[in-house]
């Protein structure tokens, strides 16, 4: 099997390595890529919002399936152009993709499915602004409608800073504040079937301690220790199913990944939020845990035929991802600097720990940072302290200047 990955991040690395190990696929391509990636793909510049690029990209390779990474390009309708040219696509349909392009269409099918999520307002108003605020009372939650590379939403007591946000973003979804834990959960689904991934938790906050503002994603772990162990049955029969079924019945079907956030409250689950693709950096470890090869589950899915699929194997092993950000992340991030020890932690820490890029570029023989999250570091082990221990002495090796990461990932889950 020849794949086309589109995208160029650590999710999309996390996707090659695990595409690269499949003895089912004989060549792998990514498009743009980056510095590592192309340790395991053969690189293609592209500009992968432009759905009619990506598919003549595809057939040029013959391409026996492509694997869109990202958001923006799926909510562009990359995913269409190239089914369109007969091509095998794992990734939605652009109608589809407003599941997570439109927090207003998310909330219209949550609803029409009885998904429980918080009670929300769309507002387009100062004045329907300040009535939902009022109505909801601090901590406020207030999420700009479209998509903001996971940096759309701000949770806060100060109202005049919740307002701000709100007046911003044009058109907005105002919602209650859910308490308790959160919790990713991934789905693959071809519109049908649909099989269910291995839950984990990210970090979104820039500081230890959950401090700072947020930011795409500074780690992630998995398993979760201290969660139900029939949550992933609860999910798949109030939240996963119920929503692929709704989607079909609104001729929009969803073939692709289905990522639902979910918060654990005091009252049960309830969805914070869909998106429409693998989520970055949780995929990092769950791909770290998956035993299953990768190339077939995603084509069947891609094919409506993952009722062929069997149940997913999952290694034993706890999975724990350091994200390696630049200076000023998530502010306006400093680029251009010199990635080093990435040689060290592959001599030294393989096979249990390994780097995925993020944010890099080559540029002659050295490797510098070209984004604001620059890599993702992650390990396996035993458990999730062995994990941590591993992912930690791996980042220890990295020398990149002004970087910064959390030192407390996946701390609370391991009893430390």
């Amino acid at each position: 099997m020849k794949v086309l990955v589109i995208g160029g991040g650590a999710r999309e690395h996390a996707l090659c390595r695990s595409l690269s190990l499949d003895p089912d696929v004989t060549a792998l391509h990514c498009a743009p890529g980056n510095a590592g990636i192309a340790e395991v793909a053969e690189l293609h510049s592209v500009d992968q919002l432009d759905g009619e690029a990506v598919a003549r990209l595809a057939a040029d390779l013959q391409a026996d399936l492509v694997v869109v990474g990202p958001e923006a390009p799926l909510v562009a309708g990359v995913a269409d152009a190239v089914r369109a040219a007969g091509i095998p696509c794992f990734g939605p349909s652009e109608q589809a993709a407003q599941l997570e392009g439109s927090k207003a269409f998310a909330k219209d099918v949550m609803a029409g499915a009885n998904v429980p999520t918080a009670r929300s307002y769309v507002c387009t108003t100062a004045e329907e602004i300040d009535e939902a605020l009022d109505a909801f009372g601090a901590p406020y939650v207030v999420k700009d409608d479209g998509l903001a590379a996971g940096k759309g939403v701000v949770v806060t007591s100060d109202l005049a800073e919740a307002r701000a946000h709100a007046l911003a973003c044009g058109r907005v979804v105002i919602e209650e504040f859910l308490d308790g834990p959160e919790v990713s959960l991934f789905a693959i689904t071809d519109g049908v079937t649909v099989l269910p991934l291995t839950p984990a938790q990210d970090f979104k906050r820039a500081l230890d301690g959950d401090e700072g503002p947020n930011t795409g994603g500074m780690g992630a772990y998995s398993p979760l220790p201290w969660a139900d162990p029939k949550l992933v049955d609860e999910v798949m029969d109030t939240v996963l199913q119920p929503t692929v079924d709704e989607l079909r019945r609104r001729g929009t079907p969803f073939q692709g990944l289905l990522y639902a956030g979910l918060a654990m409250t005091s009252r049960g689950v309830r969805v914070i939020e869909f998106n429409a693709r693998f989520g970055d950096p949780e995929t990092q470890v769950v791909l770290a845990r998956l035993r299953t090869p990768l190339a077939s589950v995603l084509l069947n899915a891609a094919n409506g035929t993952l009722d062929n699929e069997p149940p997913l194997n999952w290694r034993e092993d706890a999975a724990v991802t350091v994200v390696v950000a630049s200076h000023n992340y998530p502010g306006t991030s400093r680029t251009g600097d010199p990635i080093e020890g990435l040689d060290e932690v592959a001599a030294q820490d393989a096979p249990h720990a390994y780097v995925l890029h993020a944010g890099t570029k080559r540029d002659g023989e050295a490797i510098v940072s070209a984004g604001g999250r620059v890599l993702s570091v992650t390990a396996t082990g035993t458990d999730l302290a062995q994990a941590r221990e591993r992912a930690y002495a791996a980042v220890g090796r990295i020398r990149l200047d002004g970087s910064q990461h959390r030192t407390d990932i996946a701390r609370k889950a391991a009893g430390e």
